[in-house]
């Protein structure tokens, strides 16, 4: 595996002439500036992000329209590549619900689900519906399935939760088209279909420590039931009579995934562009026309099955696609403070660092993205800073071994959620926590995650 010391920057002139000393300082500055206007100020992450990406140029030394260039033109090359999927992934999530697709695979997999058994089915439940679905939009529509399954049983709302929230996490982290792993795959110029392989390798084990194996220690350090009064899901409820079939709905929410995964089988078997069978997997297995064709096929196997209009399925379509204008913003700033990052000499400073450190440029590539997850508590821009710093150490590495950086990026993100992390309040609250008890589960859950992701990419990176 490429090290970090073996890695080479591009040849582009920096914005700035700072030295490592002051750039550090700088990008320390910009960050903490980002997390203090979060959580002292309650300011949206969009301000943020913008503010703070203008504040790294100035603490750098580089000029402000340098700066301005460098951020508009990181936003928008971030939005123009993954714009488009965030709102089909949103669209298929929200036809998912409102046609009731999600409550019949959660009432089919339970009926056959029994005692032991009911960790593993929470955990498989939430890793099926956490494919298209955003993390919160995941947790808004489980937990209530969460809570009253384990107030009925009689189950420790730890054994029960903890799985659920494993497999979001986990699919959020590491599986694209979710947002992070997808900016991840664009940064480093990684093959979207291998990268996706991969994380399905790493993904599976890494679910099952971090879910129904920790739900039982997680069980018994906190050892609460689940509160008297369930949320409801933002859907309208849906006649089960009229809901879609459970294989219907569960093909529909894997399709992107399997189209994605034929290209990534052809792209290995074949590794010939002249292929006529290779560019017609490369069509239909790129991310947008997959997530598109499932997005049709929904319309169908979803919308229409549950007895859908036209007009029923165009407001579905356009009530799905508001939400999602705060992400994209968020993810596009994301994606101009990556840029900053980039073009301050960042990257260099990092490959500089790393020399010294003599650090594996998969455990430096981690290391960066735990840090940032640290200081700003989002795993997104975690994410997609990261994929900017480590975006030198991916030169000259191999298809395979770019796929393992996005990996080791996407696990680093995951890393010990703390007080500014939205998610952990999300949690707390609807579990009914106190701060402690928040972090003495879930907390130490995105841990394990972290961890158990990062050691499956090394060993991965052995043997590939």
């Amino acid at each position: 595996m490429t090290s970090g010391a073996g890695a080479l920057a591009a040849a582009v002139a920096p914005i700035t002439s700072a030295g490592n000393a002051r750039l550090g300082i700088a990008v320390l500055a910009g960050i903490a500036l980002i997390i203090l206007l979060i959580t002292r100020l309650s300011m949206h992450a969009f301000l943020a992000l913008t503010i703070g990406s203008l504040a790294l140029g100035v603490f750098a030394g580089a000029p402000l329209e340098k700066t301005l260039a460098s951020f508009t033109a990181g936003l928008g090359s971030t939005v123009a590549g993954v714009g488009v999927l965030i709102a089909l992934g949103a669209i298929l999530g929200r036809l998912l619900a409102d046609s009731g697709g999600a409550d019949e695979i959660v009432d089919t997999i339970l009926a056959r689900a029994k005692g032991r058994a009911m960790p593993w089915a929470m955990v498989l439940i939430a890793s099926v519906i956490g494919l298209p679905l955003f993390f919160e939009v995941g947790i808004v529509l489980l937990i209530p399935v969460v809570l009253l399954v384990a107030r009925r049983g009689g189950y420790s709302l730890m054994r029960i939760g903890i799985p659920a929230l494993a497999g979001l996490s986990v699919m959020h982290g590491l599986i694209p088209p979710h947002p992070g792993p997808l900016v991840a795959i664009d940064a480093l110029h990684a093959n979207l279909g291998v990268t996706l392989a991969l994380g399905v390798l790493v993904a599976i084990p890494t679910v099952i420590i971090a879910g129904p194996l920790f739900s039982r220690y997680a069980a018994r350090w906190v050892d609460i039931q689940a509160p008297e009064q369930l949320t409801t899901a933002p859907s309208e409820p849906v006649d089960r009579a009229h809901r879609p079939r459970f294989g219907a709905t569960v093909a529909t929410v894997l399709l992107p995934v399997a189209l994605m995964l034929v290209k990534a089988l052809v792209d290995i078997v074949v590794d010939d562009k002249t292929n006529g069978v290779q560019k017609v997997t490369d069509i239909i297995g790129a991310p947008m026309i997959a997530l598109l064709a499932a997005v049709l096929v929904g319309m169908f196997t979803l919308g229409r099955a549950a007895g859908f209009t036209r007009a029923r399925l165009s407001v579905t379509v356009e009530k799905s696609l508001a939400p999602i204008a705060g992400i994209l913003l968020i993810v596009g700033a994301g994606g101009g403070f990556k840029q900053t990052l980039i073009d301050a000499g960042v990257g260099r400073m990092v490959l500089d660092l790393s020399e010294s450190w003599s650090v594996p440029a998969l455990l430096l590539a981690w290391l960066i993205a735990v840090a940032i997850r640290l200081a700003t508590g989002s795993a997104t821009v975690a994410t997609i800073s990261a994929a900017g710093l480590a975006a030198p150490l991916a030169a000259g590495m191999s298809t395979t071994e770019t796929a393992l950086l996005v990996l080791a990026i996407g696990a680093g993100s995951l890393f010990f959620s703390h007080v500014n992390d939205a998610g952990f309040w999300l949690v707390k609250e609807y579990f009914g926590m106190d701060v402690g008890q928040t972090l003495k589960t879930w907390s130490v859950m995105e841990t394990i995650i972290s961890v158990v992701g990062l050691g499956f990419v090394l060993l991965l990176s052995l043997v590939l």
